[in-house]
Order: C-alpha cells, then structure tokens, then sequence
C-alpha cells in the first residue's frame, strides 16, 4: 500500500515500556506509578533533544486519586523534563494511554505544538480496582425505567465479558484456546529476545513476569467461572492479569524529525473512538476500527499487523471475528491475557509493541 508523505506528517521517533508485571505479586508491586511514568518519560526522549524541546506532555491513567495529577507532574519534573513543558492527564478507560497519544498528535497536527509525548501509566498495585468508589449520581433519577442503558454503566467488566459470551455464543473451550495462543505467542516473543528492544528497565526489573509458557487448554479448563460461577464461561485464565507498568511515545512532525536527523519509527495516520452499549463494552475495537480504516481510506486488507486489547478472551475473540481478520496478524507476541492489563497504559502499550514489530518485519509507511 502506497500512503503519500508530507513535512506536516505526524511521526513517531520513539516508543518505549516498562516490564509488565502482576499487581500486588508482581516484581513491580512495590515500586510507585511516579517511578514507571518517570522511567518511560526520561527513556523515550533520544539524546539528540534537550527535554525543554518536549512541549506537550498528556498521561492516561484510570485508577489513581485526585491526586494524580501530582504524581504524573512530579515524575515528570523527575525524569528531567523541565517544569516549562505542561503536562495534562485523561481517564478514557481502557484506551486512556491510545486517546493520550491522540491528545499530543492532534496538537501537532494543528500546529499548537512540535514535538510532545503520549503515554500511559497504571499500579494496579498502589491503586487496586476493588478500591474503586460507586459513581456519584442521583440514584432515584438513574433507577427510572428510562435509565436502564445508564444503570448498564455499572455492570461489572467480567459481567460484561460474559454477556458477549452469551450474545455472540462464544463456549468456554473457545475462550481458553484463545487464551492459550496469547500466552504461546507471548512466551516465544519473550524467549526470542523480541520485548527487550521496547522495555525500559525498571528497579533492576527487565521482562515482563506475567506470561505462563506452559499454559494449555486442558490446564485453563480447570479453573472455575469467576463472574457466573454455575455457567459462565469467563475466568481467572481467560481474562487479561492485573497489571502494572508505563508506556511513552515521542511525536514530532516529519519535518522536525528530518531537520533533527532522526529515524522515523513510524506516522501517525488517524484516529477513530465509538461508543457501544455499556453492557457489552469491550466490543469496541469491532466498532471503532471500521470508522478508522474509513476515515483513512483504508481496507482491512491493506493492514498487515493489528494489535487489539484483550481484556477478555470473549470481546477480543468477537472483534476479530466480526471484523474478519487474519488472526495470524493479530497481536502476534500475545496479548493482555499474557501480558496483562495496566488500565491506563495498555492503550500506548500496544502501540509501543505494534510499532517494534512492524520494525522487525519492515511493515511500514514512514
């Protein structure tokens, strides 16, 4: 596929992680999200560029406090980025690190700033989801009858996992033989030596310490339903892992990367975000992307990696199947149920991984 270019492109210098590691077991559980946000911050600038040149900075994260901001601030006053560079922060969930990215490519594009960072970072350790507070609403207003789509916002992600399960009639042998590619294809990328170009080092910690090698089908067939316990189909092994860890992506325009004399990694094309029934929300990426391949004039074919977050096996599964994917191009080193879920980094985790990939296979538009 032949894309035109232009100095005014949205291009990507850098694109760089943490280790992924399990919440509150994991060999990142006792380090601050300041530390991993701080680590990926100060990792994805090259050494050619002053900090003071990063104009813009936008952090996802979904489960920390008010207090936040000040982390995100601090980490980044930290990471030698002086206090002259603004810095934002958004909560959109699960893709909070991917509208990150967009937040900085858009102020690039518009020409507000040259060069800024996008980035995602979540302790699931520092901040678990069971800590979270129920929404503040008027409860008598939300429990009318007109506001059972509302109400629907409350339902509990494995739930929801389980209603696509039901809907689309995903089984449970299905959903663990899906669990079990993204663990094989996680653990030979691993072994391979693939993540070690993408992970910064944190606290001595170097690789990612949720992936199970030996995971197979008949292995996941024994744990029970967590969400449905009688016929449910959604489980511990079949679900992403609670996580924790950081990622950042540098952009610039085409015309600053060449006058900095830098390689590109890659462009920045598009982005697309669709809304879908709260009751089943992981389907998103089944919405989202075909309003993103049509706004880039682009066919599904024309792709040749996708990289789709799976928070469950059963929405994931669903996404590739409804749209019709190679599933051979889909999250080829493994996916969230191997690698795990840090809420508000996954988004730019993903893209960390897709862009280092299309790298290795010389899959590329730049």
């Amino acid at each position: 596929m032949s894309v035109s270019r232009s100095p005014n492109d949205v291009v990507i210098l850098t694109a760089v992680r943490t280790p992924l590691c399990r919440a509150r077991r994991g060999a990142l559980a006792k380090i601050p999200p300041s530390t991993l946000l701080s680590t990926v911050l100060r990792g994805c600038i090259p050494p050619q560029i002053p900090p003071s040149c990063i104009e813009d900075i936008c952090v996802g994260n979904v489960l920390a406090p008010a207090s936040g901001y000040a982390m995100a601030r601090m980490a980044q006053i930290d990471a030698g980025i002086p206090y002259t560079t603004p810095l934002q922060t958004l909560n959109r969930q699960c893709s909070s690190g991917l509208q990150a990215m967009n937040v900085i490519a858009t102020a690039i594009a518009a020409g507000q700033i040259t060069m800024g960072i996008g980035c995602g970072v979540e302790s699931m350790s520092s901040h678990p989801m069971n800590k979270v507070t129920p929404p503040d609403v008027d409860w008598e207003v939300m429990k009318e009858d007109r506001n059972e789509e509302a109400m629907n916002c409350l339902i509990p992600m494995g739930v929801t996992s389980e209603n696509v399960s039901s809907k689309f009639g995903f089984t449970r042998s299905q959903l663990d033989e899906f669990a079990t590619i993204s663990h094989q294809r996680a653990s030979l990328a691993q072994q391979s030596g693939k993540f070690s170009e993408e992970i910064i080092p944190v606290a001595g910690v170097t690789a990612d310490d949720g992936i199970r090698a030996q995971t197979t089908p008949a292995i996941l067939s024994k744990l029970k339903p967590v969400f449905d316990p009688e016929n449910g189909s959604t489980t511990a092994g079949n679900s992403s892992q609670m996580t924790d860890g950081a990622a950042a992506i540098l952009l610039t325009t085409r015309a600053h990367a060449q006058h900095l004399q830098l390689p590109i990694l890659g462009v920045y094309r598009s982005f697309a975000c669709v809304g879908v029934p709260p009751s089943i929300m992981g389907i998103g990426p089944a919405v989202a992307i075909p309003k993103l391949l049509n706004d880039a004039g682009v066919n599904t074919e024309d792709v040749e990696l996708y990289e789709i977050n799976e928070a469950f096996a059963s929405q994931a599964k669903y996404c590739i199947e409804v749209l019709g994917l190679d599933t051979s191009k889909v999250n080829v080193n493994g996916g969230a149920i191997a690698l795990g879920h840090p809420l508000g980094c996954t988004g730019a985790r993903l893209t960390v991984s897709l862009l280092h990939e299309m790298k290795r296979r010389g899959v590329h538009n730049r």
